[in-house]
């Protein structure tokens, strides 16, 4: 077989990105979506966007930063949205309405505790045809059992509810992470999708167990649970696309150097999107098996990817389900293969706000010394350092 050396990709779609916000880390990181060579996202927020006045305002500050780059904002599902709020929402130009079920991930304390009173703003969104996009996950319970490990299966019949009860309502499952989920979604109706990260098409729970730098939430699983997002893409299905769920941390929140403070949770990848998925894409190699530079088991090797799969991945089956309009100057992103092309080890970022600004949790675990300084952070992406062998032309 002929090795591929280059692939195109039209109007770059990343369906879950984290940008963070004004005066923190989102001046650095919108500047660098261009170059990990998307064209549209579809961002997360903190605080949540509760109203169509905040969704819109949040638009324009990132539209203003990076002109070039498409964006699609929702709303957060709370108690105070209501089917006026989606009516408006539509008029507006607003994608869909983001659920996280509390406290299952980052910033989630106001999240959703039971979904049927949200019953009349799904039925409102079924007829404006917005899109519900759901963390699926449940809280952890001790007496239910429940943990990072099991709580997106526990999920599903949630998911599967709603479905049933909305059949024409569009639902995104967030950033699958197990086998039962590919299923779940597999077995809905054509109104039903996923997300999938790239983090979760190389990471396995060896990968972060121990490793700050590689903890996000949902975590990766187990090596079965990664083969079945990379077996569903080589399908071609057209219900799973990317959803990177880049979130940016500074690096000592990620490597906390205090026993009173928990790692955050999240992977930076938006910088070398592109470049670092297509070599994940053809790895057949886990990245902790290549890190200790062992001679690999057969058993431990899985499937490439095969690279023509990556234009409906990353572009058009997330465009068409969304039915996204096309941008106003459409861009083609070729990569090219690249064997010296790397990621950087770091990026250094310096808070516009002044230091006396800065929130504490952004400098719990630094040292006097560094708080003295402590407008300058820095930022790990996914890899760092590593050798892609991808670079966009």
């Amino acid at each position: 077989m002929t090795a591929i050396d280059s692939i195109s990709v039209p109007c770059p779609f990343d369906a879950h990105v984290h940008l963070r916000q004004p005066g923190e880390l989102l001046e650095l990181v919108v500047t660098q979506i261009h170059g990990g060579g998307i064209q549209s996202v579809y961002p997360n927020t903190v605080p949540p966007l509760t109203t169509v006045e905040m969704a819109t305002s949040y638009r324009d500050t990132l539209q203003s930063l990076e002109p070039s780059i498409q964006f699609f904002v929702s709303l957060y599902l709370s108690p105070s949205l209501t089917p006026d709020e989606i009516r408006k929402a539509k008029v507006c130009g607003i994608a869909g309405v983001k659920s996280y079920p509390r406290g299952v991930t980052t910033n989630s304390a106001e999240g959703v505790e039971s979904y049927e009173i949200y019953y009349p703003v799904f039925e409102a969104m079924e007829q404006e045809n917005l899109v519900l996009n759901i963390h699926g996950e449940v809280p952890s319970s001790e007496t239910g059992d429940i943990c990072v490990w099991n709580a997106e299966s526990k999920f599903l019949p949630k998911l599967l509810e709603i479905h049933r009860r909305f059949p024409k309502l569009r639902i995104i499952l967030e950033h699958a992470t197990t086998r039962d989920a590919v299923e779940a979604v597999k077995a809905c109706g054509p109104t039903v999708a996923c997300t999938i990260t790239l983090h979760h098409l190389s990471l396995t729970i060896d990968d972060w167990a121990g490793n700050g730098l590689n903890y996000c939430k949902p975590v990766a699983k187990s090596p079965d649970d990664r083969e079945a997002l990379r077996q569903v893409i080589r399908e071609g299905h057209p219900r799973f696309f990317l959803g990177s769920d880049s979130a940016p941390h500074p690096l000592h929140r990620k490597l906390p150097n205090t026993t009173s403070q928990c790692c955050a949770a999240g992977i930076y990848t938006t910088a070398y999107l592109l470049p670092t998925l297509a070599a994940i894409f053809e790895s057949a190699i886990p990245p902790s098996l290549v890190a200790q530079g062992k001679q690999v088991p057969a058993r431990k090797i899985h499937s490439p990817i095969p690279l023509d799969r990556l234009p409906d991945f990353a572009s058009n089956f997330g465009r068409t389900f969304y039915d996204l309009p096309a941008p106003e100057s459409p861009r083609t992103v070729t990569l090219i293969r690249n064997p010296s092309a790397s990621i950087q080890d770091a990026f250094t970022y310096q808070y516009s706000r002044s230091p006396a600004e800065i929130p504490d949790e952004n400098l719990a675990g630094k040292s006097s010394q560094t708080q003295s300084q402590k407008n300058n952070i820095s930022l790990v992406p996914y890899w760092a350092g590593r050798n892609v062998g991808w670079e966009i032309q």
